[in-house]
């Protein structure tokens, strides 16, 4: 019964560990935004770092929903302006780089990576 009793506490203690993983990774990521105004034959660059000159990991057409992290450069917190009209939204961000959580390969190794603002704009629902 002692062996029964370990395995259930260490059962209830792993459970515990991955339930508070999975509440901090849900409350540090959203799908708020999408790609937008990106030419028809192209597609919005994921870059490594906030960079044009950054290597670049994935392109996403018009119209993909997007992970956001929350967190752009120049102070812009996307959860912050999240009550804004959403042509305030995108004017906040339009000349910055934000950062999304997006897995490139499809392999299931997720990754952050950074979109220019100017291609992103708050997704309809």
């Amino acid at each position: 019964m002692i062996g029964f009793r370990s395995v259930l506490i260490s059962l209830a203690v792993v459970t515990a560990g991955l339930a508070s993983k999975v509440e901090v990774a849900s409350a540090s990521t959203f799908v708020a935004w999408e790609v937008s105004g990106v030419a028809w034959n192209d597609v919005l660059n994921a870059r490594a770092w906030p960079s044009s000159s950054s290597a670049v990991r994935a392109g996403y057409p018009n119209g993909t929903r997007l992970q956001m992290t929350g967190r752009c450069m120049n102070g812009v917190d996307l959860q912050r302006i999240a009550r804004w009209s959403a042509q305030r939204q995108s004017n906040a961000v339009r000349a910055t780089w934000c950062q999304i959580w997006h897995d490139p390969q499809q392999n299931g190794r997720w990754q952050e990576g950074w979109v220019y603002g100017k291609f992103i704009r708050p997704a309809r629902f």
